[in-house]
């Protein structure tokens, strides 16, 4: 089976810092991919190359063989490449339906009108918001607005969705809610780069995890086989705790 995206040897330097060294790893169609790591391994960067949001210094990154390496991240998003960010970045002059008809327009599937509404329409119920397209997006909760971004990266029906710790700062029962709506997405067999630092939803929702570490790749396999690896507890937990 031929990789829906695939890195080979991307790096990253900033300066004299190298964010991101040699990494290489495939996703393959339908599979959900953890890109899991301590604070400061170069994950997010990582997501950033490969949605476009900064350019790679040096390596290769490839959709479906095609590359787009060198790619605006416009013409990333189009070719099926949408993501979602640790902040949500909501447009705050528009109203949660507009902001997911958004994606639809500027997405893999470009769609206009009345076709862009129905689309946004149909997502925000995907994610639970059925009704609450009027709203202006200063309205909504805290997890809502993750939705609605979530909606947003769905309306333009990408190939591969990249989530940077979606997750991240809901509570418990939210939590709840943000795996649910995660794993519904697994089941649709959606090809997902799942970037998170809750380990009970990346056993629960990766097929295999990508570990960083300084920028490097230091593990792959399975979340059982990566979370019992005494390299990853050691840059988890240092030395003296490992």
């Amino acid at each position: 089976m031929s990789a829906t995206l695939s890195l080979r040897g991307v790096t990253k330097r900033f300066g004299g810092l190298v964010a991101v060294n040699a990494m290489d790893f495939d996703v393959m169609e339908h599979e959900v991919l953890g890109l899991i790591g301590p604070n400061g391994s170069g994950k997010s960067t990582t997501l950033n190359l490969i949605s476009g949001a900064l350019p790679v210094t040096s390596g290769a990154i490839a959709l479906r063989g095609s590359p787009i390496t060198q790619l605006p991240a416009q013409d990333i998003a189009r070719r099926g490449i949408a993501r979602t960010f640790q902040l949500v970045r909501l447009l705050p002059s528009m109203n949660v339906l507009e902001n997911v008809m958004a994606g639809a327009v500027f997405g893999h599937r470009q769609r206009w009108g009345y076709e862009a509404e129905a689309v946004a329409q149909t997502m925000l119920e995907k994610v639970g918001l059925s009704g609450r397209g009027h709203m202006a997006v200063g309205q909504l909760t805290y997890i809502d607005t993750k939705r609605v971004e979530l909606a947003r990266v769905l309306a333009g029906e990408p190939r591969v969705v990249l989530l940077d710790e979606w997750l991240a700062g809901l509570n418990p029962t939210e939590m709840e809610v943000g795996v649910a709506l995660i794993r519904a997405l697994r089941d649709e067999g959606r090809t997902i780069i799942l970037v998170e630092h809750v380990m009970d939803a990346i056993r629960s929702l990766c097929d295999r995890c990508v570990v960083m570490a300084a920028g490097a790749k230091i593990a792959e396999g399975t979340p059982a086989d990566v979370l019992a690896d005494p390299e990853v507890i050691r840059a988890y937990l240092g030395d003296d705790d490992a």
